[in-house]
């Protein structure tokens, strides 16, 4: 058995969870996992208990701890190095680590205005001006690093990368929230949801028993 383990939030409702548990499984990397309910009681106390931050993801492997999504992306392109999981071209790594940048640290009227939340239909929900600004900043992105970058696959440089795990929770939300979307950005959310891991992911979502008021 694997000693690696991720630590993780509802799977329903933790994008910054599926971000790195997809990359360690776009990665094959083997891994078990612990999901900790959110916003429960205990749940702080219980995550302190492997995250030194008190915050879900968290990789424990052996006597290593790795406490950031994007961090646990980065040690899985270099424990996987064969699944590339960034671009082989210095210049489209570049590009995909910015973006990935631009994820982590942005988005936050997106963010705020439209929860990710695998259970409930909120179509309508959550548009307003500021989200609205942030829904045409990622087409534009994702439209940017498709025309660039994306031959030889259908992902944002072609083949899966760490850029993908990053924007998948935003993929989810506008499904969640009925956002319209041009062709571009519909033909790559298709391409991001027709991923196993990610239909794994969904499923053990919708089969969650906790329900939380977002």
């Amino acid at each position: 058995m694997s000693e690696r383990t991720l630590i993780l939030g509802n799977k329903a409702y933790s994008s910054w969870s599926l971000r790195p548990w997809l990359a360690l499984k776009q990665a094959g990397l083997p891994f078990a996992e612990t999901v900790i309910p959110l916003r429960q009681p205990d749940t702080r106390a219980q995550i302190l208990a492997h995250s030194p931050t008190g915050k879900v993801p968290c990789l424990i492997d052996g006597d290593r701890v790795i406490w950031d999504s994007l961090a646990i992306c980065e040690y899985a392109a270099e424990l996987a190095p064969a699944a590339a999981l960034w671009p082989e071209d210095s210049y489209a790594r570049a590009v995909a680590r910015s973006a990935s940048a631009e994820m982590h640290s942005g988005f936050v009227a997106l963010r705020n205005a439209m929860s990710m939340d695998l259970k409930t239909d909120r179509s309508g929900q959550g548009l307003n001006p500021d989200s609205a600004a942030d829904i045409a900043r990622v087409q534009a992105l994702w439209a940017d690093c498709r025309a660039r970058f994306g031959q030889g696959g259908p992902f944002l440089f072609g083949r899966f990368s760490v850029a993908d795990a990053m924007y998948a929770p935003v993929v989810t939300r506008f499904v969640t929230y009925g956002v319209a979307v041009d062709e571009t950005a519909r033909a790559y959310m298709d391409a991001v949801l027709a991923l196993p891991a990610m239909r794994e992911w969904t499923a053990a979502a919708k089969a969650e028993p906790w329900v939380l008021e977002l």
